[in-house]
């Protein structure tokens, strides 16, 4: 059985995306932690984390970083297994490797020797290219590019649309405008926007 935590909008496309590559929605349960009637026909189960998840693949289908590493957190002491999804419309190389219970989704490429951490999502259409690192819970929102050997901490987010040069490297817990053009490192903490993407102000 497989408790996919977390019935709103993202849930909805890890849900797609474990149909797509061939799970039987029988073999799926919903969680969350406030009453939902159904996700995409699935019954929501409340709460999110119980003694049931033991022994089962689980995936924390939350975009907010800190809730989904907490969650993913309580599930793993809970004794459930992180279950990596990709869709099957994703590109990743053989080379590269993804962490436990990240998701990548559908048009999404992993290049070579990527190395992608745990409970991260690459959304549809980002690209994290050859060589690069991402930190655990980081989102690489869609169309957001990564260039080849960028390294990007934990707990980001790569705005929709948005550009790091390569080379780049990104600290923890910085937030990436959507749209944003990077050609600077962005120590951690901070959040930049524009083109050339700066600090916002204080």
């Amino acid at each position: 059985m497989i408790h996919l935590i977390g019935a709103g909008g993202h849930g909805q496309v890890v849900l797609d995306a474990l149909l797509e590559g061939g799970t039987e929605l029988s073999d799926v349960t919903a969680r969350a932690d406030s009453d939902c009637l159904d996700l995409q026909g699935l019954p929501v189960q409340v709460p999110s984390i119980t003694d049931s998840l033991a022994g089962h693949s689980f995936h924390v289908a939350i975009g907010l970083a800190k809730v989904r590493q907490r969650l993913h957190a309580k599930a793993e002491q809970s004794g459930g297994s992180a279950l990596t999804v990709i869709h099957p419309a994703a590109a990743v190389s053989r080379s590269a490797t993804i962490g436990a219970g990240s998701f990548v989704a559908a048009g999404a490429v992993v290049a070579p020797t990527a190395k992608v951490g745990r409970g991260v999502i690459v959304n549809h259409g980002a690209i994290v290219d050859h060589d690069c690192v991402v930190g655990d819970f980081t989102h690489i929102a869609p169309n957001a590019i990564l260039g080849g050997a960028v390294t990007v901490g934990d707990r980001c987010l790569i705005g929709a649309g948005a550009v790091i040069q390569p080379g780049r490297q990104i600290g923890d817990d910085v937030a990436i405008g959507g749209g944003a053009v990077v050609t600077r490192n962005v120590p951690s903490g901070q959040t930049w926007f524009g083109v050339p993407a700066g600090p916002k102000a204080s």
